[in-house]
């Protein structure tokens, strides 16, 4: 509670009221904070084995408190991975958004051309970068 005085000693219950009522506030949004997490993991390859890892890292990266963004999961809904020129878009955007997020985790024992691409952008960001193994153990922290 805030103090109940003004500056000048006399009561004002109106402004401690304002004001803390904006203190209450303010700690309600920093409960809900959740940072942005970019899922690096594989695709290419055994696509429906590498979907289905990549919706289970962003499983935990919600269990961690965190939201979690994996455009790996998503382009392929709409754009087609085997076509060079639309991977290569597809890479781009995803990169467009890696720079939107607080880290970068990356996931599972392989790291494929686009994860390299995604690393190193990440690196000369100075994002932090998390790694995982494939079953959600962290096996290193690298702030850059």
């Amino acid at each position: 509670m805030m103090d109940k005085l003004n500056s000048e000693g006399y009561p004002d219950p109106t402004a401690a009221k304002a004001l803390t009522n904006v203190a209450r506030e303010e700690k309600a949004i920093v409960k809900q904070y959740r940072p942005l997490v970019y899922i690096c993991s594989p695709f290419a390859g055994d696509s429906e084995y590498n979907i289905k890892h990549a919706q289970g890292y962003c499983r935990f990266a919600v269990s961690q408190g965190c939201i979690p963004l994996a455009p790996h999961l998503h382009y392929p809904q709409f754009m087609d991975d085997s076509d060079k020129e639309s991977r290569e878009m597809g890479l781009s955007f995803a990169l467009i958004l890696l720079a939107k997020c607080d880290e970068l985790w990356v996931f599972g024992d392989t790291v494929s051309a686009g994860m390299r691409c995604e690393i190193a952008r990440a690196k000369r960001r100075g994002m932090p970068i998390r790694y995982y193994n494939s079953k959600c153990k962290e096996v290193a922290i690298c702030e850059t």
